[in-house]
């Protein structure tokens, strides 16, 4: 089965949510043992990945030394995190598959992702990013052009556009390495958001790109059995922190959807992730899963976890 397994910021952080390098290192560890067992049961796989943290530590350096270095701007800081992150998995995969006697080769690329120059995104950015500032801290890096907003009395913060993905533009490098037997890292952090200049060319753009919807577009492009949204819950629940809390097995793209109307998925957890899911049924895939990090194999094999499919026959897990 050809899986794209989709990780979360929780799986490169410490359990704090620090984003220090030994504790990176330590999570980033932990994650690629459990790929490796989805590996080493004869799957092919993709990982893609969030970079939030990562990206949040650039933008306070950025900020610290404004008055020395201009800022990078946030294309280069989305390929600085791939480039750091999927050189970090590859090292912990590495070790992950010699120690349970598989050979396979381990692959990182930066990934581009094409959104629309016109996205209304870029015209009223609204995605806040980064820590948040005192005025006269904030002021230089509005002289330098970027775009922040008075949140009363937490400070000030930077919003940015979150344009809509239309296309993973490197998935075909993924697909030939895949095909060569690659095990691949592609389009950390939603992936690196370009416009086109003309017909043969591209540019970087000041954005953030929605790592989740990213995952479900990618998912179809390199026509995946299964979508795996990882994160730190066996299941998505309806009804959470409830009595009536239930968590949600094998379930229709509709009633999923129904769940998501009525409110029952926090829009900055839960929420773009079964909106991810319920994306790449409804393009057409056949199977997205919503479970914990260390239950993707079984989630993959056995049907563990919040599972949504387009109609197929019954306990076809094996395909």
């Amino acid at each position: 089965m050809r899986v794209l397994v989709a990780l979360g910021g929780n799986a490169m952080t410490g359990p704090d949510g620090s984003a220090a390098p030994h504790e990176q290192r330590r999570a980033i560890r932990r994650a690629m043992s459990h790929v490796a067992d989805l590996v080493a049961a004869g799957h092919e796989v993709a990982i893609t990945h969030g970079n939030g943290p990562q990206v949040g530590n650039i933008l306070v350096k950025n900020e610290l030394a404004a008055h020395v270095v201009p800022p990078v701007p946030l294309d280069w800081c989305g390929a600085q995190t791939q480039g750091t992150i999927g050189f970090t998995m590859l090292d912990a995969l590495e070790a992950s598959l010699a120690r349970r006697g598989v050979e396979r080769p381990v692959a990182a690329i930066v990934t581009r992702t094409l959104v629309d120059a016109d996205d209304p995104g870029f015209t009223r950015p609204t995605k806040p990013i980064g820590r948040y500032l005192p005025r006269e801290q904030a002021e230089p890096l509005i002289a330098l052009g970027q775009i922040w907003e008075d949140r009363g009395e937490k400070g000030w913060r930077r919003v940015v556009a979150s344009p809509e993905p239309l296309e993973v533009l490197d998935a075909h490098t993924l697909l030939t390495l895949m095909r060569a037997g690659y095990v691949v890292v592609a389009a950390g952090g939603g992936g690196i958001p370009v416009v086109r200049s003309d017909a043969a060319t591209v540019h970087g753009v000041e954005a953030v790109i929605d790592k989740d919807r990213t995952a479900a577009l990618l998912a179809r492009a390199i026509d995946a059995d299964a979508l795996v949204i990882a994160t730190d819950v066996p299941h998505a629940v309806v009804g959470w922190g409830t009595p009536d809390a239930r968590p949600l097995g094998r379930v229709s793209a509709d009633e999923l959807e129904g769940h998501a109307a009525a409110g029952h998925f926090a829009s900055g957890s839960m929420g773009p992730k079964v909106e991810a899911a319920l994306r790449f049924v409804r393009a057409g895939g056949r199977r997205s899963i919503i479970t914990a990090l260390d239950r993707i194999t079984d989630a993959v094999e056995h049907g563990v976890g919040t599972i949504v499919e387009n109609p197929t026959p019954a306990n076809d897990f094996e395909r």
